[in-house]
């Protein structure tokens, strides 16, 4: 059985590796951030630019989509009332265990690579909103008002 709904499988995927890899190097960071810090430092900000592109590319799609379509910032990256449940739980779930294992290390020991972990959560809110983006439902535009 599947449990990756489609469309945007690899989306959902990229959202639930990535988060698997981080929470591991940011354990690993965590014991011993002097010596084993670098992987985390590294995972995090892969993922962190990652997450910026991707919601890069959402808002271009979302600008693009929205010359028929009324999309809301919050609807495009959260996924409110535009996107299935099934969907939000998956990608918004990953950036939640994102969320909470970043903060978490770096209140463990702050003012060390760890804090790097607080970055995250953008590549969390970028795969969300990039899936919606590309498979969100919008409701149609109105037409402009005659002048």
């Amino acid at each position: 059985m599947n449990v990756i709904p489609e469309p945007g499988g690899e989306l959902i995927r990229a959202g639930w590796i990535g988060t698997l890899v981080f929470v591991v190097t940011a354990v690993i960071a965590t014991i011993d951030p002097d010596d084993l810090g670098w992987p985390g430092i590294i995972v995090s900000l892969v993922l962190f630019a990652a997450g910026a592109v991707a919601m890069l590319m959402a808002f271009f799609t979302a600008v693009e989509r929205s010359r028929t379509q009324t999309i809301a910032v919050g609807g495009l990256y959260f996924g409110a009332g535009s996107t299935p449940r099934i969907i939000r739980w998956h990608l918004l779930g990953a950036t939640a265990i994102q969320l909470l294992v970043g903060m978490t290390t770096a209140s463990i020991r702050p003012f060390t690579v760890v804090a790097f972990g607080t970055l995250v959560p953008i590549f969390g809110l970028g795969l969300m909103g990039l899936w919606t983006a590309r498979h969100g439902q919008f409701p149609e535009r109105e037409p402009d008002p005659k002048r």
